[in-house]
């Protein structure tokens, strides 16, 4: 377990270079202001073409490793330095500060980053999905008939597709990127209301209408405006305590599947076994 440092003074992006610095001198120098104790030799960064805006940090034999989208190589410095600030407390367990947050969320809105962002992940990513025409329900008639009733016709018809996994943690999903939605096909099945279907497909079409907004540091996914606009849905309470029951149930089931089968593993010997 690494060891947390007591809590440093929280400083302004302030630091100050010559000329275009090098990642690594970026997260030494951020190292050195945050007061971390913890004996690092070096600091190793690198560039990656990510399909997203990923980037991830490491501590290996005394030394930090990080990788960082190739989208921020671009970046200006005190972006940089915004971004070793969040992934460094995050390494050390540590709350990075506001200003850093808010520096760097900044610069991820910003509408050339975003449009780079999306750029590659059409190009770098691929979205999974099956057809529409499930056994059960069609998402194409799904999303025509709510496009009439509820947005006067207004949404252009995004690629719709079941999921490939019966997922249920991810009930739906929409990708601006790809202008995808996908619905988990858990919910195709006779035993889910139609209304179901339909209030998720509405939710991720809200998600065309109010896209991401930015507030400070943070991302709001679901604004005021779209969560006013999803109480509109007819029956928006009954037909979620429905989802809400049918999840639960998938849950239960799930487990009494997979539980006998741990059993057998843990207590039957290996030699016994055949």
């Amino acid at each position: 377990m690494l060891p947390s440092p007591p809590t440093a003074k929280r400083l302004q992006l302030t630091l100050a270079f010559d000329s275009p610095p090098k990642p690594e001198e970026v997260f030494a120098q951020v190292f050195r202001r945050l007061g971390f104790k913890y004996p690092v030799n070096t600091f190793t960064i690198a560039f990656h073409p990510y399909a997203n805006l990923r980037n991830t940090i490491r501590l290996r034999n005394q030394g930090i490793q990080a990788r960082l989208s190739d989208v921020a190589a671009s970046a200006p410095a005190i972006v940089l330095e915004a971004l070793a600030e969040v992934l460094l407390a995050s390494l050390f367990r540590r709350k990075p500060s506001r200003e850093a947050r808010e520096c760097y969320m900044a610069w991820t809105f910003d509408p050339q980053v975003r449009e780079r962002v999306d750029a590659n992940r059409r190009t770098r990513g691929f979205k999974l999905m099956r057809p529409p025409q499930g056994q059960y329900y069609n998402l194409e008639e799904i999303f025509h008939r709510l496009n009439r009733d509820h947005f006067q016709g207004r949404l252009r018809l995004p690629r719709l597709g079941w999921s490939a996994e019966a997922s249920l943690t991810l009930l739906g999903h929409h990708d601006s990127a790809h202008g995808t939605i996908t619905i988990s096909r858990m919910l195709d099945s006779s035993s889910v209301p139609l209304d179901v279907v339909e209030y998720l497909v509405y939710h991720e079409m809200l998600h065309i209408v109010y896209p991401v907004q930015r507030r400070g540091h943070r991302r709001v996914i679901h604004t005021r405006e779209f969560q006013e606009a999803e109480r509109r849905f007819p029956n928006y309470r009954p037909v979620q305590q429905t989802l809400k029951s049918i999840v639960k149930r998938s849950h239960r089931q799930e487990k009494r599947l997979v539980r006998p089968n741990r059993r057998r593993v843990r207590h039957v010997p290996a030699a016994f076994s055949h």
